[in-house]
């Protein structure tokens, strides 16, 4: 039990003492930043994807932006985040020109287009969930396929689809341990640096996995209230 006293002791020195909470307050707004901006950027993607994927066939450009779609899917989903991160910070931004681009844009553009494919398919299965009558009476009102989908069918999609909305994002935040292999400080970073002065891994990783653990439990909570409130829209309607 002392030694383990004496554990904590090298930790809040370190943490206290040498500052140690200033990297971690920045490694949390970092992996909050990543985790929501990829959140919103995935869920325009993948909004834009499911639509796009069930869309009529008819014509041949619908066809050519679903195998673009597919692939776009596949490939994303096929590759590994920190692969992805690697590529685009190492090769990709490098050859475009984006240079200048700080490792947290970075992860933030490679977490959105990365989400992007696993919200498109979640999407997709949410407006194939909506009664296909709720598309022919926006039709018949006069609304075009467009306005259907974004003032109709869209809408109720969210709705079914809240909960794995949320995993999603839970597993955005927990996938933030990765952007170290890009240079972002994120909360990996701010605890090994804490571990690594203070000779003391254990308390610094155990605090770690707390903050992570607080953080799924805060937002499990706010999807849990935003549902209980939508279905009070749903009856009051």
């Amino acid at each position: 039990m002392g030694n383990f006293g004496q554990r904590i002791d090298r930790f809040i020195e370190i943490f206290i003492d040498a500052n140690g909470y200033v990297k971690v307050v920045e490694g949390l707004k970092n992996t909050l930043l990543i985790a929501v901006c990829g959140l919103l950027i995935g869920i325009l993607v993948g909004t834009l994807i499911a639509t796009v994927r069930v869309l009529p066939k008819y014509k041949l450009l619908p066809r050519v932006l679903n195998g673009f779609c597919s692939f776009y899917v596949a490939l994303f989903r096929g590759t590994p985040m920190v692969v992805q991160l690697l590529v685009f910070h190492f090769a990709l931004f490098p050859l475009w020109g984006w240079n200048n681009i700080t490792p947290v844009q970075v992860s933030i553009i490679v977490f959105g287009l990365n989400s992007g494919a696993y919200i498109s398919e979640i999407m997709r299965s949410g407006i194939q969930s909506v009664d296909p009558g709720q598309m022919e009476a926006g039709r018949a009102v006069g609304l075009s396929f467009g306005a259907s989908m974004t003032k109709i069918v869209i809408p109720q999609a969210v709705k079914n689809i809240l909960p794995t909305l949320g995993n999603e994002f839970i597993a955005l935040i927990k996938e933030t341990s990765v952007v170290s292999f890009v240079g972002a400080a994120d909360l990996y970073v701010a605890f090994s640096y804490i571990a690594a002065n203070s000779y003391e891994y254990m308390v610094p990783y155990l605090v770690m996995a707390m903050i992570y653990i607080v953080l799924v439990l805060f937002i499990t909570l706010l999807i849990k209230i935003l549902e209980r409130s939508l279905r009070k829209s749903d009856r009051r309607n």
